[in-house]
C-alpha cells in the first residue's frame, strides 16, 4: 500500500473512525514529545549526579559545598537531584546544630527526615509524564480497536443496501477501519517501551538517592556526636 492510498483510506473513513484516528495521532505526537523531554532530563540528571558525587567525595568541606550551591541558587540556578537532597539535609542539620539542647540523635534524625522529603520531591520530578505514557501504552490499542470495530460494523451495515455482496464491496471499508488499529499500535508501542525504560531509570536513581542519604547520614552522625562531645567538654 503506498502513501497515497493510505491517505485516501484515512480521508474516506467515517466520522467516528476519523475522530478515533485524530485522537490516536494527538496521543502519539504528545507521547513522543514527552519521550524526548524525559530522555534529555534523565541524561542531564545522570550527569549532574555523577559530577556532584565526584565533587562531594573529593574531600571538599561540606559547608563550602553548601555555600557554592547558595551562590549558584542566587544566580537563578535551580538545584535539583542528589545535590538538592544534600542541601536539604545539611541545611536542617546546621539549623538543629545551633540548638544547644538538641542531642546528636535528634539532629541526625531531623536531617534524615529533611533528606527523605527532598528525595521524594526528586522522585516526583523523575516520574513526571510517566503516567501519561503508561495510559497511552495501555489504552491506545483498545481505542484503535474501537475504531476498527465501528468501521467494520458500518461496512457490513452498508451491505444491506447493495444487491450483491462481494469482497470488493466490503474490502475498502474494512481497510479503512484497520488503519485505526494500526495507528493504535503505532501510538502504544513507543509509549510502552519508553515507560518501561524510564521507570527502570527512576528505580535506579531512587536507589542512588537512598544510598547517598545513608552515606551522608553516617557523615552527619559523626559530626553530630563530635559536636556534642565538644559542647560537653566546654561546659566542664
Amino acid at each position: 500500500m503506498d502513501e497515497l492510498s493510505l491517505v485516501d483510506l484515512v480521508m474516506d473513513a467515517g466520522v467516528t473512525v476519523k475522530l478515533v484516528m485524530a485522537l490516536l495521532m494527538a496521543a502519539s505526537v504528545t507521547s513522543w514529545y514527552m519521550i524526548f523531554q524525559r530522555f534529555f532530563y534523565f541524561r542531564s540528571a545522570g550527569e549532574e549526579m555523577l559530577d556532584f558525587e565526584e565533587h562531594f567525595w573529593s574531600g571538599v568541606d561540606l559547608a563550602q559545598l553548601y555555600r557554592e550551591g547558595n551562590e549558584r541558587a542566587a544566580d537563578g540556578e535551580i538545584i535539583i537531584g542528589v545535590e538538592g537532597v544534600f542541601r536539604a539535609g545539611f541545611k536542617e542539620f546546621s539549623r538543629l546544630a545551633q540548638q544547644s539542647d538538641m542531642d546528636a540523635e535528634a539532629m541526625l534524625e531531623g536531617a534524615r527526615r529533611a533528606m527523605r522529603v527532598a528525595m521524594l520531591r526528586e522522585e516526583e520530578r523523575l516520574e513526571k509524564h510517566l503516567p501519561f505514557l503508561a495510559t497511552v501504552g495501555s489504552t491506545s490499542p483498545y481505542v484503535g480497536l474501537f475504531g476498527t470495530v465501528w468501521g467494520i460494523m458500518n461496512s457490513f451495515r452498508g451491505l444491506a443496501n447493495t444487491s450483491q455482496a462481494t469482497l470488493a464491496t466490503v474490502a475498502p471499508g474494512i481497510s479503512e477501519a484497520l488503519v485505526a488499529t494500526a495507528m493504535g499500535l503505532f501510538a502504544a508501542i513507543p509509549a510502552v517501551m519508553a515507560y518501561n525504560r524510564f521507570a527502570s531509570k527512576v528505580d535506579v536513581y531512587g536507589k542512588r538517592y537512598d544510598t547517598f542519604v545513608d552515606e551522608f547520614s553516617s557523615i552527619l552522625g559523626r559530626q553530630a556526636y563530635a559536636l556534642k562531645s565538644r559542647q560537653r567538654e566546654s561546659r566542664q
